[in-house]
């Protein structure tokens, strides 16, 4: 047998995986739900690594609940289908037919997508939506918008049930009315939601930029409920970032111990951000502990 010299690498590798004891034992039975979104779905190679990283979160003991958008691969059908939109203050108002031609993609397209590339590394998920079991009983958010609905009550028990057959729920942001319609529901609101259901340990928002930036243009690592609040007075915190820390402070308020907006477009990011001490995005929590991001 050949002997083979020790490099650097495997000693680095050896290394980063000794360091990362303490966050295994840290996580081991925590709950941690993902929304997935964005350039984490943009191809097949960034889905399988998405998906290799999950399943390698289950296996150290993390139990994983994915939520997931499809907004192009909505665009998509609805062009295809020679559907038109119409738009109310820069949203989609969502009507009969196109409430139809968003389950099919979501649920359908998109969630079964998730499925397989999990199933694909080894792990057991089931694709399910906010509808199954009344998961998520919606209200309508605005007339105006149509089926457009916003959370109003959680029934979780489905989400429990998977987990303790050690499946990983994957799950499309749809809601049930309380009148049997189907209510379309934004992503980000759909993972804040279920995370505050679950009182989960975190809530990893995937994104296509690197965390919430400061008023001098760089990313900050940690941030509390007032940061969040006090930047978006001022106007740092603007546009698409917006309804994400909205989403963050609304998911603190329901329980969620820490909430992370993190790059989906980094290899490992939900592994960088679990088990490193650096993190990999901007953590977000009610008060922030002295030591800040070496405090997980």
């Amino acid at each position: 047998m050949k002997k083979q010299d020790m490099n650097r690498d495997w000693i680095a590798t050896a290394r980063t995986l000794s360091q990362a004891l303490p966050y295994l034992q840290r996580y081991e039975g925590a709950t941690v739900v993902i929304k997935l979104g964005g350039h984490a779905m943009g191809s097949d190679e960034a889905m399988d690594s998405f998906a290799r990283d999950v399943v390698l979160m289950q296996q150290v003991g993390v139990k994983p609940v994915i939520v997931h958008g499809g907004g192009p691969m909505i665009n998509k059908m609805l062009s295809d289908l020679n559907i038109k939109s119409e738009f109310v203050d820069g949203k989609r108002v969502t009507d009969k037919a196109t409430v139809e031609v968003v389950e099919m993609v979501l649920s359908g397209l998109v969630n079964k997508r998730i499925v397989q590339a999990i199933n694909n590394q080894g792990g057991r998920a089931v694709g399910i939506s906010g509808k199954d079991a009344n998961l998520m009983v919606c209200d309508q958010t605005n007339a105006d918008l149509g089926y457009v609905g916003t959370p109003v009550e959680m029934k979780p028990a489905i989400i429990d049930d998977l987990g303790s057959k050690g499946l990983i729920p994957v799950i499309a942001p749809l809601g049930a009315g309380k009148n049997g319609e189907t209510f379309n529901v934004n992503g980000d609101t759909a993972a804040g939601a279920i995370a505050g259901a679950l009182q989960a340990d975190r809530l990893l928002l995937l994104t296509d930029v690197s965390g919430v930036k400061g008023a001098d243009g760089e990313v900050l690592t940690a941030l509390d409920s007032n940061m969040i609040r006090s930047l978006t007075t001022d106007g740092v915190i603007a546009g698409g970032m917006i309804p994400k820390t909205q989403t963050a402070l609304d998911a603190l308020a329901d329980g969620v111990r820490a909430v992370v907006i993190l790059d989906g477009r980094a290899p490992n990011a939900c592994l960088l951000e679990l088990f490193t001490e650096h993190g990999a995005g901007s953590l977000i929590r009610d008060n922030l502990p002295d030591e800040k991001r070496t405090e997980q």
